[in-house]
């Protein structure tokens, strides 16, 4: 079973840029198609982003569409999630999950073996 940790999260000022990591234990990183979640306080866990086994396509809720980029290194077992332009209302902490699909899903019960979450908090 693979095993995540998130880390990178941190106090930022809304238009600053932060990158946050999800490093996978385990040979099988490769094999999942990855996803980013968020959950604010008093609000629902929401899809982020998405990207599949190796790289090539990556699927963005329309709210980080154009600011959030999601990338993969397969050598290094890392999932990143580079997050540019923040908003006060990217505040929330970050969770990465595997998908047990190589589509794209949104939907929350695609995905498992979540991480512990990193918080991101950005300041007006």
């Amino acid at each position: 079973q693979l095993q995540l940790v998130e880390s990178g999260g941190g106090l930022v000022q809304a238009g600053d840029s932060l990158r946050v990591s999800c490093a996978a234990s385990g040979r099988a990183f490769s094999t999942y198609a990855m996803g980013w979640f968020r959950q604010a306080p008093g609000k629902e866990r929401e899809f982020v982003a998405n990207i599949n086994r190796i790289g090539s396509s990556t699927y963005y809720a329309d709210s980080v569409k154009g600011r959030f980029t999601n990338s993969r290194d397969n050598v290094k077992n890392v999932l990143y999630l580079q997050m540019n332009s923040l908003k006060p209302e990217d505040t929330a902490v970050y969770y990465c999950a595997t998908s047990s699909s190589d589509r794209p899903s949104v939907r929350i019960g695609t995905y498992m073996n979540w991480g512990q979450g990193t918080q991101v908090t950005v300041s007006s």
